[in-house]
């Protein structure tokens, strides 16, 4: 029994505590807050703190009421406090997706497209750069092998063969007396370079194209790819080739120099040409065209 009477009067006292303890969450809800006992008994001996911005009506205020009027001011009860003016709402622009970034798929279909159009752009360039015929010299231009009579005794320097390699080009001599026969077959712009007494060859085999040396024994061109042979003069005399050598346009200048032009190529005479007559002169390099 004791025990229940003990409990009730601690329930009573909890009771009592909660219920201050609300009144002081009341009170300082509404910004009065609490005193201190020593404030409360310097506030009761007359004192009052004032400083020199204040007004009197602001001085002559003490403890609670000061609170009060401070706690009414912030609240705008007071009229002191000029309540906040909201601005109108700003209208709503949607973010560009670009600003935001990229996602990794996208980052990987556009580097796989950049990739693509440069690889693209590279290859187109190289293809026109080579296929385009340059004017400052080198292949696909026209190129000065030198006067007419060094050009002949560079020939016979060479045994009946110069190489050109800056035009990828033979040079030899065209008998004149084979003229008329010529002027039957080849086109002027190869004339031309004939009656000035020589003819400028491509190197390349008209069959599958590899590149044709000469043989010195046989006084011919003959091909180690597939046996095809061709007289001095680039006229086919046996193999697989479908014609004989293709030949570039050349020309004499005013100053007696040989100018051939690398980027006029002409086919090679067809199957049974032979305006020189000229046969082997000595043992073949490659084997017989037969035997291929």
């Amino acid at each position: 029994m004791t025990a229940i009477v003990i409990a009730i009067a601690v329930v009573v006292v909890l009771a009592a505590l909660l219920l201050v303890a609300v009144a002081r969450r009341r009170d300082t809800g509404a910004a009065t807050g609490a005193l201190s006992r020593e404030t409360r008994r310097r506030d009761r001996s007359g004192v009052v703190l004032s400083e020199p911005e204040e007004t009197t009506e602001d001085a002559a205020l003490r403890g609670r009421a000061y609170e009060r009027s401070v706690a009414l001011e912030r609240i705008g009860a007071g009229g002191a406090v000029e309540p906040v003016r909201t601005a109108p709402p700003a209208v709503y622009v949607p973010p560009d997706p670009e600003t935001l970034g990229v996602t990794r798929r996208q980052f990987l279909n556009r580097s796989i497209v950049g990739f693509m159009v440069f690889s693209l752009s590279a290859f187109g360039a190289s293809l026109i750069a080579f296929l385009w015929p340059t004017s400052s010299g080198g292949f696909g231009s026209k190129i000065n092998v030198g006067k007419v009579d060094d050009v002949r005794a560079r020939i016979q320097a060479n045994d009946n063969f110069l190489y050109v390699p800056e035009g990828r080009m033979w040079v030899t001599q065209y008998p004149a007396d084979k003229l008329p026969k010529a002027e039957k077959v080849y086109s002027p712009s190869v004339l031309t370079g004939m009656q000035a007494g020589f003819v400028a060859l491509w190197q390349t085999c008209p069959h599958l194209g590899c590149r044709v040396p000469n043989c010195p024994t046989s006084q011919w061109f003959e091909c180690p790819c597939h046996g095809s042979q061709y007289n001095r003069v680039g006229e086919k005399r046996g193999g697989p080739a479908p014609r004989g050598m293709d030949r570039f346009a050349a020309s004499v200048d005013g100053a007696s120099n040989f100018i051939v032009d690398t980027g006029s190529l002409s086919q090679g005479p067809p199957i049974g040409t032979n305006t020189t007559g000229q046969e082997a002169e000595g043992p073949h390099c490659i084997g017989q065209a037969g035997a291929h």
